[in-house]
């Protein structure tokens, strides 16, 4: 496991997952919210966004976490495991509340600073827009993953919590001869 590619809709636990291997793997963690948003909640650029995605990938060792599907094919390629945190509405929009409650005026550690956490009825109507074209562009995202990538479709914490114990001390967890596992 060198490079891992996280997915999953917001509120399902990609930051807090990506955190906990980066801790586990020693492998450098990239938030996608730090490409997408500089300070001020101001939105960079696609084009820039695109750059900045492709320095990512380019490296020899990550954890990547987060959307900005333009760069996915890319980062798949260069993935060897895939993980999709496939978790249900009610409580994505739980955890995003209860995170935006106990973070309110503050950055978040997978934010830029100057991004304090806040209340955006928009991003509450994205969530509910996207809830189902999102989750069918991540799993046929998911169905082009070569069989020598290992996949991990995960659906509840106990299910993250069974994939981080699986992890040996060599970081290479998970089923490294490829094939996909679900929660």
């Amino acid at each position: 496991m060198q490079r891992v590619m996280i997915l999953g809709q917001p509120g399902s636990g990609k930051s807090t997952l990506a955190q906990k291997l980066g801790a586990r793997t020693g492998l450098p963690v990239f938030h996608i919210d730090h490409i997408h948003w500089s300070p001020g909640w101001v939105e960079r650029p696609r084009d820039e966004k695109n750059r900045l995605c492709a320095e990512v990938h380019a490296r020899a060792q990550w954890i990547f976490e987060g959307g900005h599907s333009p760069t996915w094919a890319e980062r798949l390629a260069r993935a060897d495991t895939v993980i999709w945190l496939d978790v249900p509405l009610g409580r994505r929009i739980w955890r995003v509340i209860r995170r935006s409650l106990f973070y309110w005026g503050r950055s978040r550690p997978d934010m830029p600073e100057g991004c304090p956490e806040r209340f955006s009825l928009e991003f509450y109507r994205f969530i509910w827009r996207t809830r189902r074209s999102s989750r069918d562009q991540i799993r046929r995202l998911i169905t082009q993953a070569r069989a020598e990538k290992s996949v991990h479709v995960l659906h509840t914490l106990r299910d993250v919590d069974r994939f981080l114990d699986s992890l040996s001390a060599d970081r290479t967890g998970g089923t490294p001869s490829g094939g996909m596992q679900t929660g």
